[in-house]
């Protein structure tokens, strides 16, 4: 069995993780009856008896004493992981864990990569180094961040260059959250440009989020909560909601998005923590999903959306889930496959699905699901036993797909639109070691990405549609 860390950095990263940390213990504790520490929990939690004192070990068949996660909190200002600390999730982590200053970064990319990169660098590699320390076999760092803020964006993607120089063979996925149009931090289209060229070049795997998406995904849940019908009803201890009364003033404002988030999550590394008939290991995704290292940005979509709501309405028939996924209402970024280009696909199942149920969806949607001419059968399936909490199974699809590039095209047109009258760009100069090269270098990454989808966008008219199959006669 192998292990994975989640490294959170900065307000957005720490809250997602919080989430993310709530909803897999209550996942474990709902499959795990007997309270006995497994192989499934191992992937993200340590099993530390404290009542010597000491740490303890990983030892797989005992009863639970008390469980860390593999966690690092990184965060320039201490509110949100002294919040966490308060909170039920407090004894989840310990100080080791924890690295955080008082006067955040300002909303400035240069303040948290330059100042508090530099600044925090050997305690960053310690605390990692510490969380490594206690795997067996660590496979993964899970990297989560905002590219809005100064935090997020500058020492998150400062915290992912030191993960490859620490630990250069274990895979990086960054789940990375992409500020709106109407974002209310002025700076954030040059936060999100000069964090993206990092990501391009030091992350494996990339799985952008928008938060517009993630907006109108809620409205959507609340929406079918509130037309009335018998049983359209989110529960009080839903996962969409905090623990904390439901969708009472209580809870908490970004706590309903952040848990679309943790539960991307959560199916994606379900394959690592439970048995299936289809298992999928994390360094699977990005060997089968990433055919040319630049273009690592996955496109995520979950289905039923009720599984993120908890809503209780009818589960959705299996086919019309598979449909669903590949449907742009779903999607986790503003973006429609069905009419861009596939270069691979991962279909993440969990539940009681079978094997021949997976098949007759791929041929069925194959069709209208326009492929690279080279990768024609890219596809990569998992299927794991262990169904979402309450729900019977879901479907979680990753696609390595051109429809990025207009978010990466809008991203482009608001940075220029600052950049070319130079708008705030002496609160970045100002910082020691930040130069204007490094807007120039940024902004010339994103133009090369986008030029590589757009490139490979002009071989769509290529592709034969419905081109009938060789049929060799026996």
């Amino acid at each position: 069995m192998t292990q994975s860390i989640v490294v959170q950095v900065g307000q957005c990263g720490n809250q997602v993780g919080c989430r993310f940390w709530d909803l897999a213990l209550r996942e474990h504790a709902h499959v795990n009856k007997k309270g006995v520490y497994d192989e499934a929990l191992s992937s993200f939690f340590r099993n530390v008896d404290t009542r010597n004192g000491g740490e303890g070990s990983d030892i797989t068949g005992r009863k639970i004493r008390s469980l860390k996660a593999r966690a690092v909190l990184i965060d320039m200002e201490e509110g949100v992981v002294n919040e966490i600390l308060q909170g039920p999730l407090g004894d989840v982590f310990d100080s080791t864990q924890l690295i955080t200053d008082v006067s955040g970064s300002g909303n400035n990319w240069a303040v948290g990569h330059k100042v508090y990169g530099s600044a925090y660098r050997e305690g960053i590699v310690e605390s990692v180094r510490k969380a490594a320390e206690h795997c067996d076999c660590l496979q993964c760092f899970f990297l989560i961040h905002s590219m809005g803020g100064g935090t997020g964006s500058g020492l998150g993607s400062c915290v992912l260059n030191l993960l490859e120089e620490e630990f250069p063979e274990v895979c990086r996925i960054v789940t990375a959250v992409y500020p709106s149009a109407e974002d209310d931090v002025i700076t954030s289209p040059y936060n999100s440009v000069l964090a993206m060229r990092e990501l391009t070049e030091h992350a494996d795997c990339v799985l952008p989020v928008e938060n517009q998406s993630l907006v109108d995904i809620v409205n959507k849940i609340r929406h079918m909560a509130n037309t009335g019908k018998p049983g359209s009803v989110i529960k009080k201890d839903g996962t969409l909601i905090s623990g904390k009364g439901g969708v009472s003033k209580s809870e908490k404002p970004f706590d309903a998005m952040n848990n679309i988030v943790a539960n991307l999550l959560l199916n994606l590394t379900s394959s690592a923590r439970f048995e299936g008939s289809l298992n999928m290991d994390l360094n699977e995704i990005t060997m089968n999903l990433v055919p040319f290292p630049r273009l690592h940005y996955l496109v995520s979509s979950l289905t039923p959306l009720y599984t993120l709501a908890d809503v209780n309405i009818p589960t959705r028939r299996l086919d019309q889930m598979f449909t669903d996924a590949f449907s742009k209402d779903h999607q986790l970024i503003h973006a429609d496959p069905k009419h861009s280009l596939y270069l691979a696909c991962a279909l993440m199942v969990r539940g009681n699905v079978q094997v021949s149920d997976l098949r007759r969806n791929i041929e069925r949607l194959k069709p209208s699901l326009p492929f690279i001419s080279w990768n024609q059968e890219g596809w990569k399936t998992g299927l794991c036993s262990v169904p979402p909490v309450g729900h019977s199974h879901s479907l979680l699809a990753l696609a390595n797909n051109t429809c990025v590039k207009p978010t990466f095209l809008d991203l482009k047109d608001r940075f220029m639109k600052l950049y070319r009258k130079k708008a705030h760009l002496h609160h970045y100069l100002q910082v020691e070691g930040m130069e204007q090269g490094c807007f120039t270098e940024a902004i010339s990454s994103l133009s090369s990405l986008i030029e590589e989808y757009s490139q490979l966008d002009a071989t769509k008219s290529l592709l034969i549609p419905d081109a009938s199959r060789l049929r060799i006669a026996t």
